[in-house]
């Protein structure tokens, strides 16, 4: 974390333009700790240029057409850098921006089984277009000052586990053991069994203390010094991925990417995906009832994900008030909601506000122009894709789990004495990780809060908007049997 600039520093930030604009002093920060931000930000989530393309070129959508794995990863690339850069600028917030994992993972597995890929990228912009309707009108407002303060923190403390969850499965941590019980148990049967894992805990461990010692960069060096060794490793014992191009399974790999030097620096990004959307395609093809359940998966999961990540991420970086609200807003939640239309219109998919975020912000970033700053590294690795390889998931990982326990810290502004609270928070926190939805664990949090605080006397302390959005989570929870019953 930062220390509080000097007071020389603060009038020589006051009177640059950017310095001004960005809100540096006032935030508490520097531009040099805004740039380490942005940096550090960009590291954690740069696989993303090569997880969403695994995710949606696996996919034969229902004509039998799929997306080309470079051209996903170029469009990944570019929205992500624009969106980043015009979040950054509009509402001067340290949130990046890229392709929603869970929207991603939904769209190939639950949508093009249905419709053809651009049919299935208009529905994320007809999405899209309802969440800015929603912002722009100031009902997405309303419903976020409608979430008790409570439960607001809850799902800070909920984001923080599920990011800390991702970042062990994503080491190969915590691992599946395929069986009924346990469904899930340490590393390789029940030991840290493989390299790239150890180089995980060892990143972890020298993060945790750098960030103890107050090293000014902390998360960076971890990061840097791990990848690093990575590469040695990789140069010495050729430890290879851990799924092969033939599907064969090497326990001792790398999950996701193989931390070698490339043999070419520079790609020529393709962005022939550009504008392939058929925006109302999806009605005619599988009827109106069908498609606006769809669309209804897309808004639910798009609106109370972001809304969920923001709240965590500007408590984390200290923007928000006792009321969980945060600066501009609402010009956050247009600008979130033009990122879906973004994605579709890119066929990179919904693109919304990353919770990877919070490695830049536990570095000490506070404003926008970290943003510029990922955003922009996201743009050059548009054209070097094959540069993003280096950083291995172990490594990023690491960052993941230290900003985890960072935002579990905020449990200790909840009273946790009275039960119709205790629960309620308690759902919210562990749903999350539990069923790898951000989404899921708001649900969980609302629809208990409504129904634990009305039956112990206390429903006139409800919002009335509360109401209406925990029966839309009921809606959400029992969305399959509603479309069988339709398609019935």
């Amino acid at each position: 974390m930062s220390t509080a600039p000097s007071p020389e520093t603060q009038v020589a930030e006051e009177r640059g333009a950017s310095g001004r604009f960005f809100e540096i002093t006032r935030r508490g920060s520097t531009p040099l700790t805004e740039v380490r931000g942005g940096v550090v930000t960009f590291v954690t989530m740069a696989y993303i240029v090569i997880l969403n393309p695994i995710i949606l070129s696996s996919a034969t959508d229902v004509a039998g057409d799929s997306l080309g794995f470079g051209q996903v990863a170029a469009v990944t690339a570019l929205t992500a850098g624009v969106m980043t850069i015009l979040f950054g600028l509009i509402s001067r917030l340290p949130f990046a921006f890229a392709a929603g994992l869970g929207i991603n993972s939904f769209l190939a597995v639950s949508v093009v089984g249905q419709v053809t890929w651009p049919e299935a990228m208009g529905l994320v912009m007809i999405n899209g277009i309802i969440i800015v309707i929603l912002a722009a009108t100031g009902l997405r407002r309303l419903i976020f000052d409608a979430v008790p303060v409570a439960l607001k923190t809850a799902i800070t403390v909920g984001i923080g586990l599920f990011i800390a969850f991702i970042g062990f499965v994503d080491a190969g941590f915590v691992s599946s053991t395929g069986a009924s019980s346990p469904p899930v148990g340490l590393g390789v049967d029940g030991s840290i069994a493989t390299i790239p894992t150890l180089l995980f805990v060892l990143t972890l461990l020298l993060c945790a203390v750098l960030m103890v010692l107050r090293v000014k960069g902390a998360l960076l060096i971890g990061l840097v010094v791990g990848t690093i060794a990575a590469v040695v490793i990789e140069s010495i014992w050729h430890l290879g991925p851990k799924v092969g191009t033939d599907g064969e399974i090497n326990v001792g790999g790398w999950s996701l990417t193989v931390p070698a030097l490339p043999s070419s620096w520079v790609s020529v990004p393709d962005l022939s995906l550009v504008g392939q959307v058929d925006l109302f395609g999806a009605f005619g093809r599988i009827g109106g009832v069908a498609a606006t359940m769809l669309v209804f998966t897309l808004v639910f999961t798009n609106f109370f994900d972001a809304m969920g990540t923001m709240t965590g991420l500007s408590r984390e970086a200290g923007l928000a008030n006792e009321k969980g609200d945060f600066p501009r807003l609402r010009s956050a939640l247009i600008v979130e909601g033009v990122g879906a239309i973004a994605g579709g219109f890119t066929s990179s998919s919904s693109n919304t506000v990353f919770v990877e975020s919070a490695s830049g912000i536990g570095e000490g970033a506070r404003t926008g122009l970290s943003n510029l700053v990922t955003g922009l590294l996201f743009l050059v690795a548009m054209f070097l894709t094959p540069l993003t390889t280096i950083v291995p998931s172990e490594v990023a990982s690491a960052a993941l789990v230290i900003v985890g326990a960072l935002m579990m810290s905020q449990i200790r502004h909840v009273d946790l004495s009275d039960l119709s609270v205790l629960i309620p928070v308690f759902l919210t926190v562990t749903v999350m990780p539990f069923t790898y939805s951000i989404a899921n664990g708001i649900g969980a949090g609302f629809i208990s809060w409504v129904v634990v605080r009305s039956l112990s006397g206390k429903a006139k302390e409800i919002s009335p908007l509360l109401w209406v959005v925990a029966a839309g989570f009921v809606v959400y929870f029992a969305r399959g049997p509603i479309e069988a019953a339709f398609a019935g």
